[in-house]
């Protein structure tokens, strides 16, 4: 494998910035960075004269010795990070910086050790030279093509019978994500990864080689240095009007967006079930393992700073029309005016910052070895009051032992997050972007425009003596309030504390034999509040008594959840003279805690105006919550590989889970088996292939993993409400559960030509998932009101290719490009027989948008009204001119996944400067935008606007004249009631998702310094434009990462295009 190791960071800087907003933003929200860029020039001078003296005071220098710079590189001229640089006989050493570089202080004659795992260790005469470039040839004994597996074991990837997609940490620093996984996107084949409409720090949903299940988790697993992780999510979007009791639709991240992406060594995806057939019930929907960096045993300090700072601007909007103003009823369907072409959408979104800066320090010896890194993040967003901080810090200690038969690896990452005024990711309720959107163009009656509502939210009720929200609408203020009063008078705040602590040891007892055994234990502590003024819609904040408003709304929640992770493995590995035998075996123990209280004044609600404290919540009015949560899983498993002379290799795993969730049926004591077992033929060892084949390898693997269940399904649990009374248990326990079992079939084939300048990677895979859970009526007169059942049989089958390439490698120039390929179809095959036509996911139903499921069809579809057509298709039309309208029968109107997804990326490198670009395509489905119907009706759409323009609507060749004609169009086929088919679209989109420019500032600038071994600045770039959109927003935003609404726009944020730059320096 080339090791491909230079680190660019790059990007496109565009667009004009406000200066003065420029020169603010950097004065007050960039103190942190500055502050630590300060603090670190002066430690670093102080820890590189520290080096010296260290070295100068052990070795005695001298005056023959001279400091000796260089390179080093593999054959194909990719510098070699970490690459370790010895001294033969003597103390010095170094190892190699991003960009492969080194400087060391030796004797004229001395002889330098460089090795790199992986290749073949040279010496080199330094000769009194003072310039070196070392080229490193891959040792072909050796594993040169290591790669990360399940559990944490090392493999062979020449080997490995199934498809394993390595990404290195580099890759998610390039254009910096506050959610680091989000970076991933477009850069692996058959991993589709789709952002929360909420902003900044939202969760995302990521489905490797599609959705499996029907009622049970679709996220992968996360394992970090062979531990598994919780990926605890707080999205609290539950529909297309607003979330829970009707806070709005929330979502305050997920776990994977509580790492520091600068801690990342690397990360490895498993995205079929063989690849991560060793975490059985846990491993249903793939395995994204990460590796985590520690020190380096050079005998060196390494000192990494790393800051980068973007601005976000909020595009691909509705477009609005500013030519035909307010009418009678307050909406834009009044006369054509001369209207101020005044933008309150631009005006509302501000430029947002996001400041993320990391400094870590890397030293030790071949038996101690110390890493420690500290990173913040400050994040403006684009929505006024929207804040998001985080403190990271990671310390990992790992210690050799007995001439390194003995390793102790601790790691403690601790993180604090806190996020103020998080906006909505979609729906009606306590959205700020109803109001805006909604307002009347040029403004309404008494000249007030939007900016009088922007200055004036709020004004004295002088009946109650208290402010008063203060917006032209008096009904409906449920779904629509003014937008300054939901940013300012409805501030919510959410706080998250985790600390993560892992320990391994591992003892090698002789050249075959080691035993390992593995720990963490994972807490967090979840907190969240709401505060709504009064003033804010009764309707979601309750009515007071006296019935003269509300008195305001307050709810709050605390959870907390512990889980702990233990597992022994035992490992055999041999090699033999015409076969290689490698195995292990072990058990593991996975234990979750949790608790969780709240309350909520709402649906009653404060007794005193405005004063937010659990003791002014009126008692037994609102609602209460108090949770536990225990579950404990046990697990044993084995994974052995037999190779045959180099060419033919035979995997087999298998592992029996035991779970707490199947404690009241006939399972508990059984559990379940996953078996998997594949084959991996070697043609370049086996036949006579021409020399320009490097490798050609066949595999197939077949296997079968579970999805795990939530607790109390086999035994559904009575509950306590607020006023002491019990609500019995409407559904039958179900002894005869079963957890859901995928079973994968996968076969592909890679090849490597001309010294591995050509990659070609193919895969084919199919999966079926059977025992989905559903909930069915009881029949008449059952004890119970509904049952459960297992059921069904959803499958995935599809192709992902995956090509690499160096066309041009020069001394000075290199171009390297990459196109991943994927398609995926799922089907469900069968669902719960006659008793269950379809299957549908909640949410849409009141804006004419269904999620279902049928037979035959897939997740993602979605049905909604149509227009009536004859039997050739052609749509209906009544007396009036209008078209006739079929809303009593949903239909099918798409289906949200793409028939493909194609990423191309590029790294050109011209000596210090690089240029990288990512232009990423998902190629066919619909999305439906209920923010456009919505805004059609208000008149304030740019449609609108050019309709009444040209004086006509034109649908499917039919005319539609006339300007009340026209509104009566609008009227009907618009809003949250209207014809959801005429709002579907192509998700089709094209975009240029990260491009940079980077500069490795020259070493002879370095050298004058004295004290940084290497920088490099860049300027970088995200989502800066589309090539190809027919949506009137971007399609890759959720309103939520479940099942649930899958391609609905519902008034949800519009995506940020990010523009900054991005500094990293090497001490």
């Amino acid at each position: 494998m080339r090791k491909n190791a230079r680190f660019k960071i790059i990007s496109y800087f565009c667009g004009v910035m406000n200066k003065q907003y420029f020169i603010i933003s950097l004065k007050k929200e960039v103190f942190v960075s500055c502050f630590l860029i300060g603090l670190f020039f002066l430690e670093g001078g102080n820890c590189y004269a520290s080096e010296q003296q260290v070295l100068r005071g052990t070795i005695e220098v001298p005056s023959d010795h001279n400091t000796v710079r260089g390179r080093v590189i593999d054959i194909y001229g990719e510098p070699l990070i970490g690459a370790t640089i010895r001294e033969r006989g003597g103390a010095s050493g170094t190892v190699t910086d991003i960009d492969g570089k080194f400087f060391l202080s030796v004797p004229d004659s001395a002889v330098l050790q460089v090795s790199f795992v992986g290749y073949k260790t040279v010496e080199v005469n330094v000769a009194g030279r003072n310039v070196l470039e070392i080229r490193l040839q891959e040792d072909a004994v050796m594993l040169e093509h290591v790669i990360v597996t399940a559990l944490g074991l090392e493999k062979d990837e020449a080997t490995l019978a199934y498809s394993v997609q390595k990404i290195k940490g580099e890759e998610l620093n390039r254009v910096k994500e506050v959610n680091m996984i989000a970076a991933l996107a477009g850069k692996a084949a058959g991993v589709q990864i789709n952002k929360n409409s909420s902003g900044m720090g939202g969760s995302a949903k990521v489905s490797l080689r599609g959705i499996r299940s029907v009622s049970g988790d679709n996220q992968p697993l996360y394992v970090i240095d062979g531990v598994p992780m919780s990926n605890t999510s707080s999205e609290q979007a539950y529909s297309a009007i607003g979330g829970t009791a009707n806070a709005g639709n929330r979502d305050g991240g997920d776990g994977i967006s509580n790492l520091n992406p600068e801690d990342v060594e690397s990360i490895s995806i498993l995205k079929g079930a063989p690849a991560a057939a060793l975490y059985g019930s846990m491993a249903a929907n793939g395995v994204i393992l990460i590796t985590t960096k520690k020190g380096n045993s050079a005998g060196q300090r390494n000192i990494n700073f790393s800051t980068g700072l973007t601005f976000e601007k909020a595009f691909s909007m509705p477009k609005m029309q500013n030519r035909y103003g307010v009418s009678d009823v307050v909406d834009s369907w009044g006369e054509k005016e001369n209207l101020m072409a005044y933008d309150n959408l631009d005006d509302f979104f501000r430029t947002g910052l996001t400041s993320m800066t990391s400094v870590s320090i890397s030293y030790g010896n071949e038996n101690l070895q110390t890493y420690f890194s500290y990173a913040n993040t400050y994040g403006k967003g684009v929505v006024e009051g929207n804040r998001l901080v985080k403190h990271n810090f990671n310390f990992r200690e790992t210690a050799n032992f007995f001439n390194n038969k003995l390793t102790v690896d601790a790691n403690v990452n601790a993180m604090y997050q806190k996020g103020n005024n998080r906006t909505t990711s979609g729906g009606y309720y306590m959205n700020p972007l109803v109001g805006l959107y909604h307002f009347p163009r040029g403004g309404v009656e008494g000249g007030k425009d939007f900016n009088y509502y922007k200055d004036n939210y709020q004004v004295l009720n002088t009946g109650r003596n208290i402010m008063d929200q203060n917006w032209y609408k008096t009904s409906g203020t449920d779904m629509e309030q003014n937008p300054y009063w939901l940013i300012n008078k409805v501030p919510n705040e959410d706080t998250r504390y985790r600390t993560l602590i892992n320990l391994s040891v591992k003892y090698q007892i002789n050249d075959y034999f080691s035993i390992q055994a593995r720990g963490s234990a994972d807490y967090i502590v979840d907190k969240d509040n709401t505060r709504m003024y009064a003033g804010t819609s009764p309707i979601l904040c309750g009515m007071n008594a006296a019935g003269t408003g509300t008195n305001g709304r307050y709810s709050y929640n605390e959870q907390s959840e512990l889980s702990t992770y233990g597992d022994v493995l035992f490992t055999y590995q041999q090699q033999f003279e015409n076969f290689s035998f490698n195995a292990s075996v072990g058990g593991s123990i996975n234990d979750y805690n949790g608790n969780g209280t709240g309350f909520d004044s709402y649906p009653g609600t404060l007794s005193i105006p405005n004063v937010f404290t659990m003791q002014n919540v009126t008692l037994n009015a609102g609602s209460l919550s108090d949770w536990k949560k225990h579950t404990q899983s046990q697990s044993v498993f084995f994974t052995g590989q037999i190779g045959l002379k180099d060419q033919l290799f035979l995997d087999v795993t298998a592992r029996n889970d035991w779970t707490s969730t199947l404690a009241y049926t006939k399972y508990k004591n059984k559990g379940f088996f996953y078996p998997s077992v594949g084959l991996t033929w070697l043609l370049n060892e086996t036949l006579k292939l021409p020399s320009w084949i490097s490798l050609g390898k066949i595999r197939g693997a077949w296997s079968q993993v579970g999805n795990g269940l939530d607790t109390y399904l086999s035994n559904p649990l009575n509950t306590i409400t607020k006023n002491g009374s019990i609500s019995f248990n409407t559904t039958s326990p179900f002894d005869e559960l079963k957890p859901e079992k995928t079973t994968s079939l996968e076969f592909g084939t890679e090849w490597r030509f001309f010294d591995s300048r050509l990659e070609f990677d193919f895969t084919y895979y199919k999966t079926n998932t059977k025992n989905q859970l559903f909930t069915l009526p009881a029949p008449s007169g059952s004890e119970y009101n509904t049952y459960y059942v297992n059921a069904g049989d959803i499958q995935n089958s599809g192709i992902e290719i995956m090509m690499n390439a160096t066309p041009v490698m020069t001394n000075s120039f290199r171009w390297k490009t990459g196109v991943n390929f994927a398609t995926n179809k799922n089907e469900a095959k069968a669902l719960a027989g006659e008793a269950l036509g379809y299957f549908q996911f909640s949410g849409g139903e009141s804006n004419n948008v269904w999620s279902r499921l049928e037979v035959g069809g897939s997740f993602g579809d979605f049905y909604g009204t149509t227009f009536e057509r004859d039997d050739n298709g052609k749509i209906k039309f009544g007396d009036d001119g209008l078209p006739l309208v079929n809303k009593s029968d949903p239909k099918k109107l798409g289906n949200s996944n793409p028939d493909f997804n194609l990423g191309w990326s590029n790294t050109l490198t011209w000596k210090d400067f690089s240029l990288y670009f990512l232009i990423d395509g998902r190629f066919g489905g619909k999305v439906m935008s209920l923010t456009e119907a919505d805004l059609d009706q208000q008149g304030v759409s740019k449609a609108t606007g050019d309709a009444r323009d040209r004086g006509y609507v034109m649908l499917e060749g039919h005319k539609i004249s006339g300007e009340q004609a026209i509104q009566d169009f609008y009227n009907l086929v618009g809003g949250r009631a209207g014809v959801t088919e005429y709002y579907t679209y192509s998700a089709t989109n094209i975009r240029l998702r990260e491009l940079s420019i980077g500069y490795n500032l020259p070493q002879a600038w370095l050298t004058k310094i004295g004290v940084i071994k290497s920088a490099q600045i860049s300027l970088v770039g995200r989502n800066l434009f589309f090539f190809k959109n027919n949506a009137p927003y971007d399609p890759d935003g959720m309103l939520s990462t479940s099942n649930r609404l899958q391609g609905v726009d519902v008034f949800g944020m519009p995506t940020n295009r990010s523009i900054g730059f991005n500094l990293k320096v090497n001490f």
